[in-house]
Order: C-alpha cells, then sequence, then structure tokens
C-alpha cells in the first residue's frame, strides 16, 4: 500500500516546528517563542531595551496571537495544531501580515552591522539561533542571495521567507531556511 506523500508546506512548517518547539515538550507555547527571542538577541548581542530587540519581542507576540486567533481557544498547539493555524494565519492578512511583518524585525536583528544586508558570518549565526547543523545548511546562503553579491538583501530575505510560506518547490531557496527538508 502506497503512503501518502505530506504537501510541501506541510513538510517545511513540520520543521518549523521541530525548531520552535524549544523546550521539546511536543508543544509550541509563549515561552518557546521568548527563548526563541532571547536565542537571537544573545546570538547577536542585542540589549532587550535595543529597538531590534523591542521589535523583534513585538513580532513574535503578534504572531503568537496570530496562532492563537486560528486555535479556537488553545493556549498551545500540538505538532499539528501548529502546522494547521499556521496555514491559516499566513494566509489571513485582515490583522497582522505574518509572513513579511516579523521578517522585517528578524532582518534588522540578523543585520547586526547596520547595512542593510545579512552577510555570510550573520546568516551562519542566524543557523546557530536556530540550532540548524545540517553540512549543507551554509550553502542555503547562496541560493538566497540572488543577485551574487555576498549579502542577502532585505528583498531577498522577504522573497525567501514567502518561498517557505508558500512555494511547494523544496529546493527553492526560502524553502531551505530551516534545513533542507528530505521528501
Amino acid at each position: 500500500m502506497a503512503t501518502a506523500t505530506a504537501d510541501p508546506i506541510t513538510l517545511k512548517l513540520d520543521r518549523m516546528f521541530t525548531a520552535v518547539d524549544s523546550d521539546g515538550d511536543g508543544f509550541a507555547d509563549w515561552s518557546d517563542f521568548q527563548r526563541i527571542v532571547d536565542r537571537f538577541l544573545t546570538g547577536y548581542g542585542i540589549a532587550k531595551e535595543d529597538r531590534r530587540a523591542r521589535a523583534l519581542t513585538a513580532g513574535y507576540q503578534m504572531y503568537w496571537l496570530e496562532l492563537l486567533r486560528h486555535a479556537d481557544g488553545k493556549d498551545r498547539l500540538s505538532r499539528e495544531q501548529f502546522i494547521e493555524t499556521h496555514r491559516l494565519a499566513s494566509v489571513d492578512t485582515s490583522r497582522f501580515n505574518l509572513v513579511e511583518g516579523l521578517s522585517h524585525a528578524v532582518f534588522d536583528v540578523m543585520d547586526s552591522d547596520g547595512d542593510n544586508g545579512i552577510g555570510r558570518s550573520e546568516f551562519q549565526q542566524y543557523l546557530t539561533v536556530w540550532g540548524i547543523a545540517h553540512p549543507d545548511a551554509v550553502d542555503t546562503f547562496d541560493r538566497l542571495d540572488l543577485d551574487g553579491d555576498g549579502c542577502v538583501s532585505r528583498q531577498e530575505f522577504l522573497r525567501a521567507t514567502r518561498e517557505f510560506h508558500y512555494s511547494s518547490d523544496l529546493n527553492a531557496p526560502g524553502s531551505l531556511l530551516f534545513g533542507p527538508i528530505a521528501e
């Protein structure tokens, strides 16, 4: 009997859930997202009072609230609930554009030298923040740098986050933001 292959978006969101569930309890809740914010701030050496830290925290709070808005009263989400609510929230931009709103805040943190681009070492730090250790993960940087200028611009990063959330191509650069996904 043949097994059904999960659709590509589900595969990517499944990978994302593994990264988000920072305490490994099988659920995503606000404390997981707070730990992600803290890892970003520690990893990039940003004080909690910094405007980028406040924007990142607010972005993740809005992201979490959007997931909860689609969660039928739940305050923590299983893997399946996370995937379902994330899919709903990523296409419902009536209140907060989950895909692009948070991406700007993440980009501003990743751009630690303020040159309006993410260099290779800044991207390497992103991989460390998320605990992505796949040997090909650093090669993702070259795929995200569409114009080959040695940095990932804000536009290239936003395109990548859109690809992660909406593209069915598992080999698209943005599909690799949480590491390669084997089908």
